[in-house]
């Protein structure tokens, strides 16, 4: 079975009562005609087990929506980006792609406007001053374009900065990452995560895009301002299909848990290797404090590995008030979260349909409440 064993939360360390507030939490969040959160789900793991996964809400954000789905896939936007940095990484350890390289070293065309001196470990860390989206990321979506037209414009956006001089939180960077592993592996990004990932570790209820799964598993997430009534959407078949590699991910809670769990285990899950605990290692501690010329209140108040976040404590970036320095994990736009724990070897997936901008803090207010209950 690729699924984590389930455990009561007393076998693993974890107390009940706390748990049990935070899945109330979630439920009041979920229920009535003026829920301000659609639907949601919380898996807790630890010590290679998890408790009982807790769903909540509707399937759909819209008011007539069916209850939700124990199967459901959500979608977890930027939670996306760890794992294609993930797929950089296996290619990094077979020999084919350095860090330490220009970027131009594999894709000549991304020297333009000045790019020449970008490297590969800066697209990793959000220092390689390239935009979150294309200037004109709208009106793609809006006639359907293809992720080819995203990466050409991508390899030829203008840099906000010099390289490693700062940090800015960039899709786009991300995106040259998976064209990265395109251009080395020969495979799209969307067949490598599958191939080499995904069946492995036999997960099949994960996908870079929602093709091959049915639409009704899908959970349906709020939207931005700018998407309602486009054809172009988050809930789109276009959007669910493309499987941005910067966004596009969709997967279930029991799924994800799996990776979080071969992450803690330092690269394997069962006897399945995808990375070894020195690559583990490196992407989950800071790798701002390897670039000089990055201001020392940004090392220190935006603290990122190789595609994985650090908590960023004493900050509004903090997932919570309860978790360490060497947490790790990553959130997403669509109200999603998770973080993994090395040192209390546990983890924690909160996974809801709610844009997290309008109301950041009822996931950390979760996260709160989860920490707490590691004894």
């Amino acid at each position: 079975m690729p699924h984590l064993p389930i455990a009561q939360a007393s076998e693993i360390g974890l107390d009940q009562s706390r748990l049990d507030t935070a899945y109330e939490l979630l439920r009041g969040w979920t229920t009535g005609p003026d829920a301000p959160v659609p639907g949601g789900a919380i898996v807790v793991g630890r010590n290679g087990k998890i408790v009982e996964p807790k769903f909540f809400g509707r399937q759909g954000a819209e008011p007539a929506a069916s209850e939700i789905r124990r199967d459901g896939m959500f979608l977890l936007a930027s939670i996306t980006k760890p794992v294609t940095y993930m797929a950089a990484m296996m290619l990094v350890e077979r020999g084919l792609l350095n860090l330490s390289d220009p970027v131009m070293r594999y894709i000549p065309d991304f020297a333009a406007h000045h790019k020449e001196e970008t490297l590969v470990l800066h697209l990793f860390t959000h220092t390689s001053g390239m935009p979150d989206m294309v200037p004109d990321n709208a009106e793609l979506r809006q006639k359907h374009a293809p992720l080819s037209t995203f990466i050409d414009g991508a390899i030829n956006a203008m840099p906000l900065f010099p390289p490693g001089t700062d940090f800015s939180y960039q899709s786009m960077g991300t995106l040259v990452v998976a064209e990265l592993v395109q251009r080395i592996s020969g495979m799209t990004i969307h067949e490598f995560i599958r191939r080499e990932m995904l069946e492995p570790l036999q997960l099949k209820s994960t996908g870079l895009g929602s093709k091959g799964f049915d639409r009704e598993r899908l959970v349906r997430v709020e939207v931005p301002d700018y998407q309602i009534g486009s054809n172009f959407g988050w809930n789109s078949r276009y959007w669910q299909e493309l499987g941005a590699p910067w966004g596009g991910m969709f997967s279930s809670p029991e799924d994800f848990a799996v990776i979080c769990q071969l992450l803690l285990n330092g690269g394997t899950y069962g006897d399945v290797r995808l990375l070894s605990p020195s690559t583990v290692q490196a992407m989950t501690t800071n790798r701002l404090v390897d670039q000089p010329d990055i201001p020392e209140a940004v090392r220190r108040s935006k603290p990122w590995g190789l595609g994985w976040s650090l908590n960023s404590r004493g900050t509004s970036r903090s997932w919570g008030d309860t978790l360490g320095p060497n947490v790790f994990g990553h959130t997403g736009a669509t109200g999603t979260m998770c973080w993994m724990d090395p040192e209390r070897k546990g983890f924690c997936l909160l996974f809801t349909s709610a844009i997290r901008s309008r109301a950041p803090w009822r996931l950390v207010n979760l996260s709160n409440i989860v920490g707490s209950a590691f004894v």
